[in-house]
């Protein structure tokens, strides 16, 4: 099967949809499958080694991660991407990705399209504009694009629901993102906390992410200032970058958190992050934007439980106390969840690592049935049976 997946990021700057897209390519590749990784190239010229790749140009989006592309810009692109015989494509964006699959099968009638829906655009765009009708706009054409895919899928129920809240009536398939288990490497993650210079026996808080004001960041450093308050010892550790860093850097100062918080900028190398994880006491993520973070996965496959909002789509694998905790969207609640969950995190984040993860092998055989059945009916669509 030739398979391409499609999304709007290129590494090194990969969101957690680039992610996902990524995994899906190596995982189809190791099924025995040729899966093509298709986005913007963002001139960084990372390699991804043992993957094929279909890259476009573009422009940097200013104050964002993303780079706007132009695939029709690209000759050696537009050439190459009508002759390769994709049985199926799969796009992970309904924007500039969405577009390049939807050309292709105006040609290529009997090739089926997916499209998996991963975000809450209308937050993204009101943020983006403070505007609730450009908003609402973006809302409704977001749903004209997926009426017109053969398949829809999300990431997890919740997700499925607030695209149903959207407008679209279609059946959503839900194909959960999947993490691997590894060995947890303990040693490793001390050396990094102490090259960090934090105490061995400091409460380390965690967030991995965009810097970005819609994660909630701000709430997690003003519930950190109640626990400085309070005289809870604790060291934040902010890993990732976005557009908000110079706002949320001027409230750390503001809180008087400074000398506990610290920004470590966009982590890129995966053992690196497995040691964040896993010199942790608790991820704290009280997003209530994020759908089905793979931040959370991670996390739990190190053996860190999370702290998320109570009803968020985040949220949905957790059960309070369990395998994560549970609080409210407020400092107050955040703060008063970090000193209840501190002395049962390790138990609780070995619960976590045990029922959360799922791994990439599980989930890609059942893309794959998916993907065959697809292919099946529309070839049976095409020829009029």
């Amino acid at each position: 099967m030739i398979i391409g997946e499609l999304t709007e990021t290129y590494p090194p700057m990969l969101d957690g949809v680039g992610r996902v897209t990524m995994a899906y390519c190596q995982n189809l590749e190791k099924a025995g499958h040729t899966a093509y990784f298709i986005s913007p190239d963002d001139r960084a010229h990372t390699r991804l080694d043992g993957l094929n790749t279909l890259l476009y140009g573009g422009i940097p989006i200013p104050g964002q991660n993303y780079r706007l592309g132009f695939p029709r810009l690209s000759r050696k692109f537009e050439k190459r991407i009508m002759e390769i015989p994709f049985d199926i494509l799969h796009s992970h964006s309904p924007f500039v990705s969405a577009g390049i699959v939807q050309r292709i099968t105006e040609k290529r009638k009997d090739i089926p399209i997916v499209a998996t829906f991963h975000s809450k655009y209308y937050d993204d765009f009101y943020k983006a504009t403070h505007s609730r009708w450009i908003a609402n706009c973006a809302k409704d054409y977001i749903v004209r694009v997926y009426n017109r895919f053969d398949a829809v899928w999300s990431v997890n129920e919740e997700t499925a629901a607030v695209l149903h809240d959207y407008g679209y009536q279609g059946e959503i398939f839900v194909a959960p993102n999947g993490t691997d288990l590894h060995e947890i490497n303990r040693e490793r993650a001390a050396e990094m906390k102490r090259r960090l210079g934090l105490p061995e026996d400091m409460p380390t808080l965690l967030f991995v992410g965009q810097i970005d004001m819609k994660k909630n960041i701000h709430s997690v450093m003003r519930a950190c200032a109640l626990l400085k308050k309070e005289g809870q010892p604790f060291a934040l550790l902010l890993a990732g970058q976005g557009p908000d860093l110079s706002r949320l850097e001027k409230l750390r100062d503001e809180l008087d958190i400074a000398g506990q918080t610290h920004f470590l900028g966009f982590i890129s190398d995966g053992e690196e992050l497995s040691s964040l994880y896993t010199l942790a006491d608790l991820f704290v993520f009280p997003s209530v934007y994020d759908n089905a973070p793979m931040v959370i996965r991670e996390a739990a496959a190190n053996g860190t439980p999370s702290i998320l909002v109570r009803g968020s789509c985040a949220a949905e694998a957790v059960e309070d106390g369990v395998n994560g905790y549970l609080c409210e969207d407020s400092p107050e609640s955040i703060a008063q969840r970090i000193r209840e969950a501190l002395p049962t995190a390790a138990r609780v984040g070995a619960k976590a690592r045990e029922t959360i993860p799922r791994p990439w092998s599980e989930i890609i055989r059942t893309v794959l049935e998916q993907y065959t059945d697809l292919i099946e009916r529309k070839k049976a669509k095409v020829s009029g049976r």
